[in-house]
């Protein structure tokens, strides 16, 4: 399930800085972005979504290393890892009891950049004629690329057929980044659908250890299919999943909440998840994530914590 969400957010990645028509070509030059997003995920401790700092985050998560995954754990894992991520600039909501509150995605998308002093984030904040804000400090903000999760829970031990109708739409929308999920035991990453069966790519490979070239570029020959992806039926889907969209303008997320109005809430009953214009009033209050106040990264963290445990075993060895 790591690897799934690592899928997903590159996927996310890609649709920011390449665009959503993009396409690898095997031999073919890649641009300065492609190589700096294949550098976020390679297997190092200061890669920011390395598999090192997602299972180090999990552990806030009351996940132990080593520990299964699911897809929400998942989802909280990248939000978190998402704030220390200044380059993409990512905003990450994750949905909370099947609810999206539009209000709360737009707070959070236009909020001012997270290195604003008090004094700047008090200003006064005007949008300009071009979508942007420009407040009375002269610093420009605007809509933050957002990564929409939607954890959802579709049945009890077997998938219910009546949400099978809603979870196919979803693959159809242009927002969509698939749907993190498997069946018992088995983590997949689902990328579409041909009639009822989903199509799905398929982690649990083997691969070598890759790490990026003295100039920065990557062998990224791993990093794509080297066969056609495999396909399940869709009964088979463990009911446990986590829904994944990309907005990179404000249009974008106003087009799916249509979109998912007219599509998906269009069933009376039984719905997938809810769709709501305001913060209920039973919820604690929404405040945006912002990075912590700290003065070391996860990754210096995890090396920190190795060095200490080199420390404890040479001071045995010297006790002895």
């Amino acid at each position: 399930m790591l690897r799934c969400g690592q899928m997903m957010l590159a996927q996310a990645l890609i649709c920011r800085h390449l665009g959503r028509d993009w396409q690898w070509e095997k031999h073919k030059k890649q641009p300065e972005e492609y190589h700096r997003i294949l550098r976020c995920f390679l297997d190092r401790k200061d890669c920011c979504y390395s598999i090192h700092q997602m299972a180090q985050m999990g552990v806030g998560e009351g996940k132990s290393i080593g520990e299964w995954f699911g897809p929400n754990t998942v989802a909280q894992v990248l939000k978190k890892l998402a704030l220390f991520d200044e380059w993409n600039s990512l905003a990450v909501y994750v949905s909370m009891d099947n609810t999206v509150v539009i209000e709360d995605i737009k707070k959070m998308c236009w909020s001012p950049p997270q290195s604003s002093s008090a004094a700047h984030s008090s200003a006064h904040v005007h949008r300009s004629a071009l979508g942007r804000n420009k407040n009375t400090a002269g610093f420009c903000t605007g809509w933050k690329p957002l990564l929409l999760i939607i954890p959802l829970r579709l049945g009890i031990n077997h998938i219910n057929p009546v949400y099978i109708d809603a979870f196919k739409e979803c693959f159809k929308m242009p927002q969509s980044l698939g749907a993190l999920g498997g069946k018992p035991n088995n983590a997949y990453y689902f990328i579409g659908f041909l009639g009822n069966e989903l199509i799905y790519l398929d982690p649990h490979t083997t691969q070598s250890f890759v790490d990026s070239e003295e100039n920065g570029t990557v062998d990224d020959q791993s990093f794509h299919c080297q066969q056609a992806p495999h396909r399940m039926k869709i009964m088979n889907l463990d009911p446990s999943v986590a829904l994944g969209f990309f907005c990179k303008e404000e249009c974008d997320f106003d087009n799916w909440c249509s979109l998912v109005q007219k599509e998906i809430l269009k069933q009376q009953s039984l719905r997938m998840f809810e769709l709501v214009q305001k913060h209920p009033p039973h919820w604690p209050p929404f405040v945006p994530p912002t990075k912590p106040e700290v003065t070391t990264t996860g990754a210096e963290l995890i090396e920190s914590t190795d060095k200490l445990f080199e420390l404890e075993e040479e001071f045995e060895i010297l006790s002895v």
